[in-house]
C-alpha cells in the first residue's frame, strides 16, 4: 500500500508538470498555424501559374518516384501512452504500402524513442538519427531542413514525407503523413481549434475548453496581380522558409501530442493508483479483522476449557 501511495505521488507529479508544459506547446502548434498554411497556399499559388511555362524550379518537380524518403517525428521520452507507438506503427505501414508498390524507402528519425527503435531494426534503411531538443526551434527544424534539401535536390529520394502527430485536443490526437517535397497542396488543417486553460478547482487540476475559429481557408491570389520579380526568382526565395516552417510545424504539433498523451496517461496512472489503494485497503481490513477474530476465539475458547477444569 505504500509503495502504491509513493508511486500515485510521483505519476500526480508527472501529470502537473506536464500540464504546466502542454499550453505553452499547444499555442506555439495552433499559432503557427495560420503562418505555415498561408506560406503553403501563396507558394502553390504561383507554383500553378508556372505550370504552363517552360521554368525549372527543383524542389517544384515532380519526377518518376523510385524512393521515397520518410521523416518520423516520435517523442524523447517515454510514459506517454501509445503515443509513440502510433506513429511508429503508421510510419511502418506506410513502408510496407512503398514495398507493395516496389520502391525503396528511407528513413529520416527525430526523437530518442524513434531512434532506439530504428537503430534495434538494421534491416530499415537510415539516413540520419537526429535527437530532438525540450522545445523544437528553428535552428533544429532547419537542420532537418537542410537534410531533405540535399538529399532532394542530389536526387538520392525523389519524394519526401512527414509523418508525425497532429495535435487535435488535449484529448486526442492523431499520427498523420504529409507530402513535403515536392511542392504539395496537401496538409490543411481543420477550421476550428480548441485552447485548454488549465486551472484549480477544489484544490485539483481542471481543464477549460475555449473554442477559436482558426482564419481559414487558403487565401488565394487574384489573378490580376503582376509579380515585380520573377516568380521563379520568389518561389527559390521561399522554399526554404517553407521546409523549416513545415518541419518546425510537424515538430511543434508532435510536441504537444506528446505532452497531451503524457498528461492523460499519468492522470490514468494516478486513478489506478487510488483504485489500487482502496482495493488493497480492503483486502489488508479483511485480513486484519480475521486474525482478530481467530485470536478472540482462541481466547473464549481457553477460557471455556478453564471453566470445565475441577
Amino acid at each position: 500500500m505504500q509503495s502504491v501511495k509513493n508511486t500515485k505521488k510521483i505519476t500526480e507529479a508527472m501529470k502537473l508538470v506536464a500540464a504546466a508544459k502542454v499550453r505553452r506547446a499547444q499555442e506555439a502548434a495552433v499559432n503557427g498555424r495560420p503562418f505555415a498554411e498561408t506560406l503553403l497556399d501563396v507558394l502553390y499559388d504561383i507554383n500553378e501559374r508556372l505550370q504552363p511555362e517552360d521554368v525549372n524550379v527543383p524542389l517544384t518537380e515532380v519526377r518518376p518516384v523510385k524512393k521515397v524518403a520518410l521523416v518520423v517525428v516520435t517523442g524523447d521520452r517515454g510514459l506517454c501512452g501509445g503515443f509513440n507507438n502510433a506513429v511508429l506503427r503508421k510510419a511502418e505501414a506506410r513502408m510496407a504500402e512503398l514495398g507493395k508498390l516496389a520502391l525503396d524507402c528511407s528513413v529520416i528519425s527525430v526523437g530518442k524513442k524513434g531512434n532506439s527503435y530504428y537503430m534495434r531494426r538494421p534491416n530499415i534503411s537510415v539516413d540520419r538519427f537526429v535527437e530532438g531538443n525540450s522545445f523544437p526551434t528553428a535552428k533544429e527544424a532547419q537542420m532537418i531542413a537542410d537534410d531533405v534539401f540535399s538529399m532532394f535536390i542530389t536526387e538520392e529520394v525523389d519524394k519526401v514525407e512527414l509523418v508525425y502527430t497532429k495535435f487535435v485536443s488535449l484529448i486526442k490526437s492523431k499520427p498523420v503523413i504529409q507530402t513535403l517535397l515536392p511542392l504539395s497542396p496537401k496538409g490543411v488543417d481543420a477550421t476550428e481549434d480548441e485552447f485548454f486553460r488549465l486551472t484549480s478547482k477544489e484544490g485539483k487540476l481542471a481543464v477549460e475548453r475555449e473554442s477559436v475559429s482558426a482564419k481559414g481557408g487558403g487565401m488565394g491570389l487574384s489573378p490580376l496581380m503582376e509579380f515585380e520579380q520573377d516568380p521563379v526568382q520568389i518561389i527559390d526565395a521561399m522554399m526554404p522558409l517553407y521546409l523549416n516552417s513545415q518541419i518546425l510545424r510537424a515538430l511543434q504539433e508532435s510536441y504537444a501530442s506528446e505532452l497531451a498523451s503524457r498528461m492523460n496517461a499519468m492522470s490514468n496512472a494516478t486513478d489506478n493508483a487510488v483504485e489500487l489503494t482502496k482495493n488493497l485497503s480492503v483486502v489488508y481490513n479483511r485480513e486484519r479483522q480475521a486474525k482478530i477474530t481467530g485470536e478472540l476465539l482462541e481466547i473464549i475458547a481457553g477460557a471455556d476449557a478453564l471453566k470445565e477444569l475441577p
